[in-house]
């Protein structure tokens, strides 16, 4: 049993307190593996290798003006200021890019919408089963688009079909006051 506080003696806690010693300790962080070391990684056939995260930052401008212009013609950048809502356009793009894989409109409506590269991709001849097959209907949901960079949109959406659900994601960049897709998603 202990004997009560004296009145001369304050409260004990605040005494054990002040004892205490605070001491930092360094915990480190995991990083990422730096590039020179060699990363063993196990690949499965069928199963797709992550990707790296997304680091946003300014528009790439590799070779610009493309080589083969005449000076004065060649396409050019525009401002957010001088194109026209994401949303709608990104909203007109996926619906076009999926009823074109589904077979329910031509693919050339496509390619004034897209990069030589998507358009390439799109025209390729895969398509994904649950796009091609079945006669249902395909339902796109509400277009979320975030902007980046000044000129630049990415538009995300759900495409249900059959009671599916399936993501389709799209980068729109601003090029002669028009948006265009550099690339294409659908999941």
């Amino acid at each position: 049993m202990t004997a009560p506080a004296s009145p001369a003696d304050p409260d004990p806690a605040p005494q054990t307190l002040r004892a205490a010693t605070l001491r930092l300790a360094v915990v480190p962080t995991p990083q990422p593996p730096l590039d020179e070391q060699p990363v063993l990684r196990l690949v499965l056939p069928g199963v797709a290798v992550p990707r790296p995260a997304h680091r946003p930052g300014p528009r790439p401008r590799p070779e610009w003006p493309p080589a083969g212009f005449l000076a004065g013609f060649e396409p050019t950048w525009s401002v957010r200021a001088e194109l026209p809502d994401p949303r709608i356009a990104g909203r007109r793009l996926l619906t076009l890019a999926l009823e074109a894989l589904a077979g329910r409109r031509p693919l050339a409506q496509v390619q004034p919408l897209t990069a030589v590269g998507v358009f390439a991709a799109l025209s390729s001849g895969r398509r994904p089963h649950w796009c091609a097959g079945g006669t249902a209907p395909l339902l796109l949901g509400p277009v979320h688009v975030c902007e980046p960079v000044d000129g630049v949109a990415e538009v995300s959406a759900v495409a249900r079909r059959s009671g599916r659900a399936h993501a389709v994601a799209a980068r729109l960049e601003g090029i002669d006051g028009r948006w265009r897709c550099t690339a294409l998603q659908i999941g």
